[in-house]
């Protein structure tokens, strides 16, 4: 995985490396807000951390190389929409989460601890993002769960969360464009309301934030069938996310991209049809993970492809 700050526009994929017992209270652990000094231990950590599971579990890691780890936490650190919080234990860092709230829901991760971390670190951690969204009237909250951590999966279940849709992400050459009535071009401030109308009817949502920030950054798209917008993305990639009326026009969006920002985009695996056209084009499977959330959540009515948050 390469690119720049710039391009991590969402949380990354959620690792925790310790027991996940109900009733287990870490000792000596207390939690405070990240600081900007702590991008690079916090950075080591989930660099580690994911390695770990990677050399475990002989699946890549999510988080390949130390500067790609650090750039995903200095990114947070920046954004207006994300909170960060440390875990410490005996005065050294443990562990971190970030939450972001995005319009009326919120994404958690990264949430990475120590591998040679036990007792809890990574639950209080965990607690503490979903008191925050509390704190701030948010009842949706959602993340992307990797399959082969299955200590994380135990977790997020037993604070709440179910899974939602299972995923599978696709890496390698894009589709080429394929002939129809659907359009592709940049998409520009003048496209968010509907684009926002769009996304309420398929998610029951918005992701206003992320679009406008986006198109800031010269990655969003819009899809146009008879003059009307059909689907949108905020970058096709790890950390964008598409949404569309018909598999047709999600696809069209697909064979547009310049390029992937990242190692791979997203797609859930129940789009069978979608994936049946990927791997026929020679696009590859690269690794699986699972979209979860806590409080309200509405089935999508159209298609879609989430970033690592949602």
């Amino acid at each position: 995985m390469e690119g720049t700050s710039a391009q991590f526009q969402t949380p990354q994929a959620s690792l925790t490396s310790e027991q996940t017992h109900p009733d287990s209270h870490p000792v000596g652990v207390s939690i405070r807000r990240m600081r900007p000094e702590d991008a690079e231990t916090c950075g080591q950590i989930g660099f580690a951390a994911h390695g770990a599971v990677s050399v475990a579990h002989n699946v890549p890691s999510e988080q390949p190389t130390l500067e790609f780890a650090v750039g995903i936490i200095e990114s947070l650190l920046a954004d207006p929409l994300a909170d960060g919080f440390v875990a410490e234990r005996d005065g050294r860092v443990a562990g971190s989460v970030f939450l972001a709230a995005l319009t009326s829901a919120a994404a958690i991760g990264p949430l990475t601890v120590h591998p040679e971390t036990r007792g809890g670190v990574g639950r209080r951690l965990m607690e503490t993002a979903l008191a925050e969204a509390r704190s701030r009237g948010i009842e949706q909250v959602r993340l992307v769960q990797s399959p082969a951590h299955l200590r994380s999966l135990a977790l997020y279940i037993s604070v709440g969360f179910e899974v939602r849709e299972p995923l599978v992400l696709m890496g390698g050459a894009l589709p080429k464009p394929e002939a129809g009535s659907t359009q592709v071009r940049p998409a520009t401030e003048a496209d968010v309301a509907a684009c926002n109308a769009l996304c309420s009817r398929v998610h029951g949502l918005e992701r206003e934030q992320e679009l406008r920030r986006a198109i800031g950054q010269g990655v969003a798209t819009v899809a146009e069938r008879r003059g009307g917008i059909v689907g949108y993305s905020a970058g096709l990639g790890f950390l964008g996310y598409s949404v569309a009326d018909t598999t047709d026009d999600l696809k069209a969006l697909i064979a547009a991209a310049s390029t992937i920002l990242g190692p791979g985009f997203f797609v859930p695996v129940r789009n069978d049809s979608l994936l049946r056209w990927l791997l026929a084009a020679g696009m590859r499977a690269v690794w699986t993970a699972n979209l979860m959330s806590v409080g309200p959540y509405q089935e999508p009515a159209g298609a879609f492809l989430p970033s690592i948050a949602f």
